[in-house]
Order: C-alpha cells, then structure tokens, then sequence
C-alpha cells in the first residue's frame, strides 16, 4: 500500500528582507535537476455568489452563515472525479484555521471548538471537496480577535499581508491520493507577481510560486514529507 506523511510549515507573516548587494559571479551555477514537479492545478468548478456572511464564536461555539445559490456544505463538487487528488467523502466544507495550526474541515455551519484566551488570528474559507479553496473576499473571513472564555469579544479585519498554509496535509494512502498532491494555500492583503511570490521547500527543494492557484505536486516519495511555505518579496 502506498502511503505518505505530510508535515507542513508556513510563515505567517510577510517579512521584507535587508536589500544586500550580491557580488557578481563570474560563472552561473547549474540549475540542479528538480525532484519534484509542480503544476498549476486544472481549473476547477466556480462558485460565484458562494459567502460567508456571517461568523460567530460564543461560548465554545462557531455559527457561520453560508449564502449563495451555488455552493452548499456537505454535497461534493461536481469535478471532484476529474480531479485526480485527494477528495472528502464527507463533501464540501469551510477549512477553519486558527493561527499557524493545521485546519479544521467542517461540514456544517455550527460547530463545537475550543481556542485559547488571547489574540488570535482566524480563517475561515469555504472550500470544495477536494479541499481546493475558493479565493474570492466574499467566501472567506479573516480576522484578528481577542479570544477570552471561547468568545470572541473583539474582532478586526487583518490588516498586514499574510500567508496561510492549507493543503497538502495528513496521510495519504494509495496511488490515487498520492501520484498527484494538491498544494493550496490561502493569501491576505499580497498579490503575487513581480513584488511577491511564495517560496514551496518540499522536503529541501525550492519552488517559487507567482500565481494565487492550487497546484499539483508529483514526484512525493512514500513516507514523512515536509513542506513549508514562505511569502518572501522580489528580493527573495
């Protein structure tokens, strides 16, 4: 049975890195010859009206609103065969991700959970089946709070840019799940292009990303994976 392990690391916040200036080289290295292959995910079905309109925690519990015509929790997406990846039995779902920890998939709109007293920043984003996001502003929720007594009683957009790890995650079992993973992450206040990218190490190798797109990575062996992503600006 093929079976692989993925654990994962994000930076959280953007931090701009000191201009230093870079000696000339009087030879370019190699490019040395890439391990793994990253490629941008199909295009997937669209759900234009879907949103969370609202988000509440009081006393230990979440209560989103959900509207839009389009999309519904618990139902799966209409590509998930074509997809090739991981996909949930359990349908759609919003990730829910407090801080730096790994998501909460949740299949309905109310729900238990516990989040220590403090500052804290939260996200919530609707997602397909197959654990792809849907990144538009409407389907997601991102704030910063102040948690006392598993309510929130202060709430914020945020307001730096910030990089939020999602998928891949957990364990994956069999040539199905595993041939072809998805990378998905969630962006606040970046776009990505000439001024800002996402630095993918997979298990050591680096990958830049320039596009807000799922991906797909081929090539993971079988066993523990460790990926981590990093919002860096054009000065790496």
């Amino acid at each position: 049975m093929r079976t692989l392990t993925i654990l994962f690391f994000s930076a959280l916040f953007f931090s701009a890195c000191q201009n230093t200036p870079k000696q000339a080289e009087e030879q370019m290295p190699e490019t040395p010859e890439m391990k793994y292959k990253v490629t941008a995910f199909a295009p997937s079905a669209s759900f234009p009206d879907a949103k969370i309109e609202s988000m509440d925690f009081s006393q230990g519990k979440f209560k989103f609103k959900i509207g839009g015509e389009s999309y519904k929790l618990g139902i799966q997406t209409p590509d998930a065969d074509a997809k090739m990846c991981a996909n949930s039995a359990q349908g759609q779902h919003i990730h829910l991700i407090v801080d730096n920890e790994p998501y909460a998939a949740k299949y309905d709109a109310e729900f238990d959970y516990e989040i220590p007293d403090g500052s804290h920043y939260l996200l919530a984003f609707l997602s397909r089946s197959y654990h792809e996001s849907i990144k538009t502003t409407d389907a997601s929720k991102a704030v910063k709070v102040a948690i006392a007594g598993n309510s929130i009683t202060e709430s914020s957009p945020i307001q730096e840019p910030m990089l939020f790890y999602s998928r891949p995650k957990g364990t994956y079992t069999g040539k199905a799940e595993t041939e072809k993973v998805m990378l998905d992450f969630y962006l606040v206040n970046v776009t990505l292009g000439e001024d800002f990218k996402v630095k993918a190490d997979i298990n050591g190798e680096e990958h830049l990303l320039d596009k807000w797109q799922p991906y797909y990575i081929e090539g993971l062996p079988m066993g523990e994976n460790t990926i981590t992503l990093t919002l860096v600006d054009k000065d790496g």
